[in-house]
This record gives structure tokens, sequence and C-alpha cells, in this order.
């Protein structure tokens, strides 16, 4: 599998999701500067966490609009997956290639914890090697993850089973107290139309071996690559 990781001024997760990547494929991604106009033919294109352009005017408004990311959203159209993890997710937001709004925390805090997400669908791409409606425990980084949608978003979300992850307790219950940023329904990640695009703010490259305290995260990967590969 062959897969490019955009890289932006700001960006910190980079190099993580490399390694997540390289562990579990095999192969190092491309990593691909967003001042580059194109990228490498591939089979996946990764959007990193990070503070792109150090979060000014909106979170990855600045970033939504570089070179690359003509690219980026060309490829994403014509059925190339692409993955966006926290500023990443924000990002795909603000390209227009996911719909809604991730707004300041409802705390008006940075979070920075582990989480617990209930898996909504493993039909997918990204999903297919978690077990449906189980939790897993994932890491989150951010300010901005409060995701908004106008009422008719949301129900077409859920008419269209869009919902990728909704934060959860440790039992899976989806319950107000388990919701970390304030996001309307519990909502930690969505799909697009076709299932091809994710965008999700907890951080699955955070959580892919027993030495950084737990392995949730990799089965993403591992999804990718099996279907992918």
């Amino acid at each position: 599998m062959k897969a490019n990781v955009i890289v932006f001024p700001g960006s910190n997760c980079d190099r993580d999701v490399a390694v997540a990547l390289e562990q579990t494929t095999g192969t190092p991604p491309a990593m691909v500067w967003h001042g580059e106009t194109s990228v490498p033919d591939c089979d996946l294109i990764v959007l990193p966490g990070g503070f792109s352009y150090g979060d000014y005017l909106r979170s990855g408004a600045m970033a939504a609009h570089v070179p690359v990311m003509r690219d980026v959203v060309k490829r994403a159209r014509a059925g190339t997956p692409v993955l966006g993890i926290c500023n990443g997710f924000q990002i795909l937001i603000e390209a227009g290639l996911l719909p809604g709004a991730l707004m300041r925390n409802a705390s008006l805090r940075f979070i920075c914890r582990d989480v617990h997400l209930r898996i909504e669908r493993n039909d997918t791409a990204f999903a297919r090697c978690y077990d449906r409606n189980s939790p897993i425990r994932v890491p989150i980084a951010h300010h901005d993850g409060n995701y908004f949608a106008s009422e008719d978003v949301l129900d077409e979300l859920e008419d269209r089973q869009r919902v990728a992850f909704r934060y959860c307790s440790n039992d899976g219950t989806v319950i107000d107290a388990a919701n970390p940023n304030g996001s309307q329904r519990n909502i930690a990640g969505i799909y697009n139309e076709t299932f091809t695009v994710l965008g999700l703010m907890p951080h699955p490259e955070r959580l892919i071996d027993p030495a950084l305290g737990g392995e949730d995260g990799v089965a993403m990967f591992r999804s990718l690559v099996e279907t992918l590969h």
C-alpha cells in the first residue's frame, strides 16, 4: 500500500502517522510538503494532526487552501481514500470534503487525555478490523474539537450511517458524561458520502504499540492495509 502524508507548517503528528503506516505496511510513506502542487500516485492520503499555520483564522482554514490541497481534493473526489486526524479533520471540513464545523471545546480549554470511542460501523476501509459497537481507547489532544452541524446535516449523517465513531464510556455506552468537548450527538468522526474520506478528532496513531500504553489504534491502519494492499 502506497501512502502519502501531507506536511503543513505546524504539523506535529506527521511523524507519528508515518511510523504507524510503516509499521503496518513495511514501507515508509511519502512525506509531501504543503507547497507541492500534486501528490504522488498512491492508495491513501493522510492529513495529520497538529496546528497548521498556528490555527490562525480558524483551525485548518489556511491549510485547506494551500497548493497541494487542490490535488488532494481532486483525488478524494475521484475516490482515493483520505484520512484526516485532528487538525486533518478540521482541514477536511474547511476544504469542503466533509460537512459541519469544529468549534472550541465546550470547556474552552485544551484537552489532552485518553477517551473511549464506540465503533459505529466496521464495513469500511478504515474500520474493518474493529468490532462494531465495541469501545476502544484512543488519545485526544485538541482545543477545537466540538463537532457542530445543522440538524438536517446531523440527521443525514445518521440516516446514511456516516457517523464513524462516538465518544462513549469504557463499556461502550454513549452518554453526555463521556463527551469531552461538547460534540453534537457525541460525534468523534464522520465519513463522506462514499465512505472513502474519514475525519476524526482522536489520534489512533498514538496508540499503536504497548510501549505507548496500548494498541487500540493499530486496527485502523491494519484495516487500510487489508483493504488497499
